[in-house]
């Protein structure tokens, strides 16, 4: 898998699949330059605490004016509508929304998932043994994960903060699933990539710790091959 910078690029090579990712708008996202791409996976909130359902209207409005073929929604601890009520989903029309849940496009397997260790916002899980038997069923064939936060210890710290806010049990997962990429934000100031043998972990988040785009989403390219090569 290789980051690719410049947004004149071709359509993907043979075999490839390109990405754009990116996480935490907070009903910013007019102000967001994203990439063209075969998928856009956004990785949760794009709200503010779902005050505003006209901002989820603009939102919805603003994925259908994108030229991707196909997008992915995850959402994250400020998406309140979509947890107080699962039909709520139908507000945004333009997305697939990925709520412990897996689908397929252009040949690889993306499971989603909004949970987040801390409760007190949208999809919280407290329990470590709720989160481990979440968790447990996410299936090995995954090729893309997606979660609203971070695994512990990856891309998890904001600046100047020395604490990890990442999941324990979801890294333990990830170890397990071995997926070529996990995608993930929650965490602002800390975009970044870090590279395993087998996975690929990717924090996407576009705010800055000031609350403003300082960000420009990612862009990747991902092969659809067997899973067992290396990213």
């Amino acid at each position: 898998m290789s980051t690719v910078s410049r947004l004149n690029l071709s359509r993907a090579l043979k075999g490839t699949v390109r990405l754009a990712l990116l996480s935490d708008t907070h009903e910013l996202h007019r102000e967001v330059d994203v990439p063209d791409a075969d998928i856009l996976i956004h990785c949760g909130d794009f709200t503010m605490f779902s005050r505003s359902i006209g901002a989820v209207a603009d939102f919805n409005q603003w994925l259908g004016e994108l030229p991707h073929p196909h997008k992915i929604v995850v959402p994250g601890n400020h998406e309140l509508f979509l947890e107080a009520d699962p039909k709520q989903r139908s507000l945004l029309t333009n997305a697939i929304v990925l709520i412990n849940e897996v689908t397929e496009v252009e040949g690889l397997r993306i499971m989603g998932s909004p949970v987040t260790p801390l409760y007190g916002g949208a999809f919280g899980m407290s329990s470590a043994l709720d989160r481990r038997r979440l968790y447990a069923g996410i299936r090995e064939d995954v090729d893309i994960l997606v979660t609203h936060g971070p695994p512990y210890g990856i891309l998890d710290r904001a600046p100047d903060v020395n604490v990890h806010s990442g999941c324990h049990e979801l890294h333990q997962a990830v170890c397990r699933i071995r997926p070529k990429l996990h995608v993930f934000g929650h965490v602002h100031g800390t975009p970044g990539i870090v590279r395993t043998y087998s996975t690929t972990f990717a924090n996407v988040a576009v705010l800055g710790p000031d609350g403003a785009p300082a960000v420009a989403p990612m862009l990747m390219l991902m092969s659809h091959e067997a899973r067992d090569d290396a990213v």
